[in-house]
């Protein structure tokens, strides 16, 4: 008889490694938006809501508002300008890792680039590489937030104010 691998919960063997580098990535990206007001740029209110979730703070703007490109794209400029104090990109983009996503994200870094805004998308590569397996989206973190929050509160960790 052949011996069956034992597969993880999270449907593969290497989960939990995988879950630690989205969880500092995600702690990373926390600990800025926190202590810098680090906007992170997302497509929807689910989205929002996901992050919110794994205990973001700071700055988050979300793409689908009724605005039209141009204007989204001006009003990054106008409030978070090309840099961060730290000479870092003023911005990270945060659009699903799936095909319309990767377009949105394209387009997004194309334009703000363009005005010379340095845009960061560490964030969202290391989501993809990590999490693919599980989900393309972002608003699914939040039910991942549970296998995700210990990795992250190693890297942001957050004093309770109870």
């Amino acid at each position: 008889m052949r011996e069956r691998k034992q597969r993880s919960p999270l449907g593969s063997s290497n989960a939990v490694e995988r879950f630690a580098v989205a969880g500092m990535a995600l702690g990373e990206a926390r600990r800025k938006n926190r202590e810098q007001t680090w906007p992170i740029v997302i497509e929807g209110k689910r989205d929002l809501s996901a992050l919110e979730a794994l205990g973001f703070e700071g700055p988050i703007e979300v793409l689908n508002r009724g605005w039209d490109l141009a204007r989204f794209i001006t009003y990054l400029y106008e409030h978070y300008g090309t840099r961060n104090p730290d000479g870092g990109p003023s911005i990270c983009l945060l659009m699903d890792w799936d095909r319309t996503g990767g377009r949105l994200q394209k387009t997004l870094t194309q334009r703000l680039e363009s005005l010379d805004v340095k845009v960061c998308h560490i964030l969202r590569n290391e989501l993809l590489k990590a999490l693919k397996p599980e989900t393309r989206v972002v608003e699914s973190l939040k039910s991942l937030a549970t296998e995700l929050s210990p990795f992250i509160e190693q890297e942001d960790p957050v004093e309770s104010n109870n």
